[in-house]
């Protein structure tokens, strides 16, 4: 059965995006998607009875636009991000100016309930201008809306994720992974579904508005720990290469350099390096998936059912003994 109540989400045709808009949707809610390009994103509308998903042209830098995607809102839910800056697409005008136009706009028009997706390791301290662009982008939110909830997820993983798949991909061409700074830094995977469940727990529970969570997944492993595991999915044997952060610095400047040409890919940025250097996992006593009522998917549960294409010869490849 519909609600009546109407939910924007900005940045709904994403990796994640996709993930809200079907859980929201099948939770009854209207869902109305807020995306810069959305004949892109036809797909969605079947994600729902006919008419429950609508789509709709919004640019953050246009604020009219903005307030034509709120109009008639109860709900908005911010998932516009990028890991790597690419002209306009920079952290600070999607992560802080935009999070801040989107709050504002909200607020502006009554609307209470705002759910911002942020990362873990957002800091205004940070070195990385990714973390520092999150921070900001929570506290304009928050002072917009105080009562909208902050939801801080680390790596995230599914189907179209970048992480896992750009490793998988990554070892059908080279013959080592590197391990940056020996490969220690932790992490605590999440998955895209989870957070969707997230976003849809923090809108039906009141107990949720004005906090933070920080979301991370049932395991805690190493980089070195997630390289093998990935090797091992795809049963290509590969080394693994430590680097001291100096080598990596110059990788990932080189790395930029490439990926500026056309259809070349970015490996790894300096500002991804820097975030590196630090663990990405749930901070001790931060309320986490537990408190809004989830438990959980593992990396082991969901990566390998996407992980196979990077076999040799994909899903009916056998592992060798």
């Amino acid at each position: 059965m519909l609600r009546d109540e109407i939910i924007t989400v900005f940045g709904g045709s994403g990796f994640v995006g996709r993930h809200v808009v079907r859980a929201l949707a099948k939770a009854g809610y209207r869902v109305r998607v807020a995306s810069r390009r959305p004949h892109l994103a036809q797909d969605l509308r079947v994600m729902g009875v006919v008419g429950q998903v609508q789509l709709i042209q919004a640019n953050l830098r246009v604020p009219s636009s903005v307030e034509r995607a709120l109009d008639g809102a109860s709900g908005v839910v911010n998932l516009v991000g990028v890991l790597n800056e690419n002209g306009r697409q920079t952290f600070s005008r999607l992560h802080a100016l935009g999070a801040k136009t989107i709050a504002e706009a909200a607020a502006g028009m009554g609307i209470s309930r705002m759910i911002q997706v942020s990362a873990i390791g957002a800091s205004t301290e940070s070195e990385s201008r990714y973390a520092r662009s999150k921070a900001e982008g929570e506290a304009s939110v928050l002072a917009a809306i105080p009562e909208a909830t902050i939801l801080r997820p680390s790596i995230i993983f599914g189907t179209e994720d970048g992480f896992f798949n750009r490793f998988g991909a990554m070892a059908r061409f080279v013959p080592a992974l590197p391990l940056f700074g020996g490969g220690q830094t932790k992490f605590q995977p999440v998955f895209a579904g989870d957070v969707a469940k997230a976003v849809l727990a923090a809108f039906e529970r009141s107990e949720a508005r004005g906090e933070t969570y920080e979301l991370g997944g049932p395991g805690t492993y190493t980089f070195e720990a997630l390289m093998k595991f990935i090797l091992d999915e795809i049963d290509r044997p590969r080394f693994l290469l430590p680097l001291p952060w100096a080598i990596g610095s110059v990788i990932a400047t080189v790395s930029e350099i490439v990926g500026a040409l056309p259809l070349m890919p970015v490996v790894i940025t300096r500002d991804q390096l820097i975030q590196l250097r630090s663990d990405n996992v749930v901070a001790d006593g931060a309320k986490g998936l537990a408190d809004l009522g989830i438990a959980g998917e593992t990396v082991e549960a969901i990566v390998p059912s996407y992980l196979e294409r990077y076999r040799r010869y994909g899903q009916f490849h056998e592992r060798e003994a």
